[in-house]
């Protein structure tokens, strides 16, 4: 396809600016001119089709089915995106004092009410601008946590299913980083636990469901454990969707957690942001939370600096209150039984996704999962591997699962068709999956060479994260 540079001709842009009818000011200075600027010289309809053409090549939501496991990138209902592009919430300055932003910060107010509700916490702060960023808050409080009891605590134990950010967020926070082992049956090795678990552990940090897209049999158990010892539970919050509604997470042990708004509540995913991943705490832990607080005194909202135990401001203003916006509305247009309904419809697609695809390839975790499972290469013919089957995929108009995720299971496959897929469009996804199994079979190198019918073929992607091409000069 050719560059808008490459449509470009002399005298294609012909336009004509009227005459204005208000006097002529000072010319701008000829220092602050430029002479050569290399723009192209186009109609507006090539800039439309060039760049209608331009989006055809690209896959997402709303050209076809996404499952990626761990993300939930479900369909983002577009009236939230209306509602959200409002003039009073885009125009809003926030520099704006407290009296010309109540509707603003009562909005706020409300979604970090909602969030306790929904994960039974006592607290919210809304800044983080990602799930990362939230983790970071969250490990920052339970470090600030200790200081204030004069305890040095040094460890903070991860399973080895977890989020690579899990560990990322621990080391910058000064900890160190001690894993925990899982069983074959996907739950917390309990018996390792106990023996790790002392008076050096600061804290362990779950994912629940956990990413093999299981509820852990143990949680009470590991809860207990942790606590006997003066520990605390974070419960990292990526896998949401499969259990608001139904399941609190302050009700299963956990102290703190974050929320991904950005997936769970359907706001816009991908593409780099932006994001929201708001930090939540039992009661214990609130006064750590991030400034500012929006308090709420006489039926008047304000922002409350004044919490001298807090780790601090950790976003500019307030968070990305955009995502806040769209999550809100997310959250008051479903109800309490919308969540719920969202939660079981989507642990039902995974389910049914699974119990299709297990007859055709390796499933190294066979039990009821919740939103999201994992299937593995293991058993493929022809020497077809998870990365083939991903780039072949594409061929039949799906985006690839995730793969290689989580590290404990070697070829790993993780599929995660969300909520907002019909069981048509499950099932074309199902029958796509075990076509490539019989064409690994029969025809493996098809498998191997593929994609073959999207607009770039297989790509180096050593090469393209180390040597990237980031011009579309040659």
């Amino acid at each position: 396809m050719a560059v808008i540079f490459e449509k470009s001709a002399p005298g294609r842009n012909s336009y004509l600016v009227p005459c204005p009818d208000i006097p002529a000011g000072e010319p701008i200075p000829a220092a602050l001119l430029r002479d050569g600027l290399d723009l192209p010289n186009v109609s507006e309809v090539d800039v439309v089709r060039h760049y209608t053409a331009l989006s055809r090549l690209n896959f997402g939501v709303d050209a076809g089915m996404y499952p990626l496991g761990s993300c939930t990138m479900k369909y983002n209902p577009k009236v939230n995106e209306r509602l959200a592009a409002r003039d009073g919430f885009t125009m809003l300055h926030p520099l704006a004092p407290a009296g010309m932003t109540q509707g603003a910060l009562s909005l706020m107010h409300e979604l970090a009410s909602y969030l306790c509700e929904i994960t039974g916490m006592a607290g919210f702060s809304l800044q983080p601008a990602a799930g990362a960023h939230g983790e970071l808050a969250g490990v920052m409080i339970i470090r600030k946590y200790f200081e204030s009891r004069k305890e040095k605590r040094p460890l903070v134990l991860i399973p080895d299913s977890a989020h690579g950010t899990n560990p990322a967020s621990v080391a910058m926070c000064g900890f160190q980083v001690k894993e925990v082992p899982s069983t074959p049956e996907g739950d917390v090795d309990i018996n390792a636990l106990r023996g790790m678990v002392d008076d050096s552990v600061a804290a362990m940090m779950l994912t629940s469901p956990n990413t093999l897209g299981l509820f852990d049999r143990n949680i009470h158990l590991i809860a207990d454990i942790l606590h006997e010892k003066g520990a605390l539970f974070y419960c990292d919050g990526a896998n949401l969707n499969a259990i608001m509604g139904k399941a609190r997470v302050a009700d299963m042990g956990f102290d703190l957690m974050h929320v991904n708004l950005h997936k769970t509540f359907s706001t816009p995913h991908g593409g780099g942001g932006p994001g929201a991943g708001p930090v939540g705490v039992v009661r214990k832990l609130e006064s750590f939370l991030p400034v500012p607080i929006i308090g709420r005194k006489d039926d008047r909202y304000y922002l409350d600096y004044e919490r001298p135990h807090s780790i601090g401001r950790i976003h500019s203003f307030y968070g990305n209150f955009l995502i806040l916006v769209r999550a809100y509305i997310y959250i008051i247009m479903l109800g309490p039984a919308g969540i719920a309904h969202v939660s079981e419809q989507a642990v039902l697609n995974a389910n049914y996704l699974m119990a299709r695809l297990k007859k055709e390839f390796h499933l190294p975790v066979e039990r009821i999962c919740k939103h999201e499972f994992v299937l593995s290469d293991k058993g493929m013919p022809g020497g077809v591997t998870t990365n083939d089957i991903a780039k072949r995929i594409l061929d039949r108009g799906f985006h690839s699962p995730t793969v290689y995720f989580p590290l404990l299971i070697p070829g790993a496959i993780m599929i995660e068709p969300t909520e907002t897929e019909c069981r048509e469009t499950l099932d074309a996804f199902a029958d796509a999956m075990i076509s490539i199994r019989r064409e690994a079979e029969s025809d493996p190198e098809t498998v191997k060479s593929a994609p073959h019918t999207t607009p770039v073929r297989r790509v180096d992607a050593v090469l393209a994260a180390r040597k990237p091409v980031l011009t579309w000069q040659k």
